[in-house]
């Protein structure tokens, strides 16, 4: 399964809907090929989504969106989903709807799901719940241009959500079906629940290569659950083996960045594997610049990211927009009155000019904080 587009209408702390598009909309040519994946015809997907803008711009907002409408559409239930706090500030007579576009074995799916929210009376108590969703298909060979994707005048209603159904949860989408059908889903990983807590989140026995790549000195690290405990085994080149029994130890011995670049690398390798999608916030925090210029160079390496996997991160680091050779990679996130995220190619139409300057110079406004804020 791809995800090709998320639209969200109806959440309160948005000015607009938000529109997301993992489908490169500039111009593709033979360059830029070796660094996109080809999902069908001239249709390719950005290995890397970077969403940047100024403190409480509202990046880790659509983050959580992000991640919550993979895990809808992965059958989880609703309630289940951390990041279902985004509905905390819905009444009971307001609508969230997602439309989620996707492709599976030359067939695009839309599906339309709205969420509302439930409060108990008696204890206050509140749950969420799908009180309508549609879903559409139809084949690739009905798709002539980029345009015509999110098109589906005169396509096949496939299935409809029913209140009789006895055998479908309440907070479980409709695409539990199709994904049993086609024994499929949608692969995620993500690490935006560890932003303001860096620790150790993978546990296993990690490969040399990243070891060596994050800190030369280390000779292996190993961690086994072991009963409640964590059975971890630590050592240096020249030194005595280390062993502890809680993952926030390891503090004592690995830098910040070292932990961070254990969990963020490990993070990637499991979405190679798979094709799927790591979620990271703020993902220049405890890293130097060209660990995570790496990174983003290993999702935009076919050697490497074989499956399609997709990186979507938030920064402040204007530099990183370098690493992109391409706008329609970058989104620009203000909140002005409410979030919006645009995308750069619909602001910027030259792939040449330098991204961080355009950034730094607030040529595209409310990038940087205000003179009048700076004087004050």
């Amino acid at each position: 399964m791809r995800i090709l587009k998320l639209t969200l209408e109806g959440l309160p702390h948005f000015k607009n809907n938000l529109d997301i598009d993992f489908v490169a909309q500039q111009r593709v040519d033979d360059e830029d090929k070796e660094k996109l994946f080809n999902i069908f015809s001239n249709i390719y997907l950005n290995p890397a989504l970077s969403f940047i803008g100024i403190n409480a711009a509202g990046k880790t907002t659509i983050l959580r969106v992000i991640s919550f409408a993979i895990n809808l559409l992965d059958n989880e239930p609703l309630n289940n989903i951390p990041s279902r706090e985004l509905f905390d500030d819905l009444d009971d007579k307001q609508n969230v709807i997602f439309t989620s576009f996707f492709y599976h074995n030359d067939i695009i799916y839309k599906l339309r799901t709205s969420i509302a929210k439930k409060t108990n009376t008696i204890d206050g108590s509140s749950k969420l719940l799908i009180d309508d969703e549609m879903l559409w298909a139809k084949n690739i060979h009905k798709v002539k241009t980029k345009k015509s994707i999110y098109n589906f005048t005169g396509s096949e209603l496939t299935m409809i959500r029913s209140s009789d159904e006895k055998y479908l949860m309440e907070d479980v989408s409709i695409t539990v079906a199709l994904n049993k059908e086609q024994n499929t889903g949608f692969f995620l990983y993500d690490m935006s629940e560890f932003t303001d807590h860096n620790m150790l989140n993978v546990l296993g026995s990690y490969p040399k290569e990243i070891l060596t790549f994050l800190d030369p000195s280390i000779e292996y690290l190993t961690c086994e659950p072991d009963e409640k405990k964590v059975d971890i085994r630590l050592k240096f080149y020249g030194r005595d083996e280390i062993i502890l029994n809680s993952p926030l130890s390891l503090n004592q011995y690995l830098s910040s960045g070292t932990i961070k670049g254990l969990s963020v690398f490990m993070g990637a390798v499991f979405a190679f594997l798979e094709g799927g999608y790591l979620i990271v916030d703020e993902l220049e925090n405890h890293f130097n610049k060209e660990i995570v210029a790496t990174l983003i160079r290993l999702f935009m390496s076919k050697k490497i990211n074989k499956n399609g996997a997709i990186l979507i991160f938030s920064t402040h680091y204007s530099e990183l927009l370098d690493e992109f050779e391409r706008n329609d990679s970058i989104f620009i996130v203000k909140n002005k009155g409410g979030i919006t995220a645009e995308n750069l190619s619909n602001i910027l139409k030259r792939n040449d000019i330098k991204k961080s300057e355009i950034y730094d110079s607030d040529f595209l406004e409310g990038t940087v904080p205000s003179y009048e804020t700076y004087i004050a």
